[in-house]
């Protein structure tokens, strides 16, 4: 199966298990956190009537709800990103059973040739006489 195919279920499945239940968390949260504000109104969070456990719940629920929803967008970004392919050649040195990565030297970094520009600071030879100036 293709790397990209696996991101793409990686994804689905993330959305579908992690990101619909953060939805829901965050109604829930929301609609807990609004409720603990109005007066009067008739709260029963697990049992309990005061609107602080009201307002913690629902607060808490929007966190968690937010992680929720954060996950299935961190596996998408990277399961589906393009990978580097100008990484650093890598070199197996004897001896080692790893290969180890290795940064070019100055001295086997191909130079560029140095193009000197022209000198456009030409004076008028001494017989000459200067142009007016305007």
């Amino acid at each position: 199966m293709d790397k990209k195919n696996t991101g793409i279920i990686a994804t689905v499945a993330t959305a579908l298990l992690c990101g619909c239940p953060g939805l829901f968390g965050l109604c829930f949260g929301l609609m807990f956190a609004v409720i603990s504000q109005i007066p009067g109104a008739d709260i029963d969070v697990l049992g309990s009537s005061d609107p602080q456990t009201a307002l913690t719940t629902g607060l808490g629920t929007l966190c968690v709800g937010i992680i929720f929803i954060a996950i299935p967008i961190v596996v998408g970004i990277l399961t589906l990103r393009k990978k580097n392919n100008g990484a650093a050649p890598v070199t197996t040195v004897e001896g080692t059973a790893t290969p180890v990565e290795t940064t070019p030297t100055p001295a086997e970094i191909p130079s560029m040739p140095t193009v000197t520009p022209p000198d456009t600071t030409e004076t008028p030879p001494p017989d000459e006489p200067l142009p007016p100036a305007i």
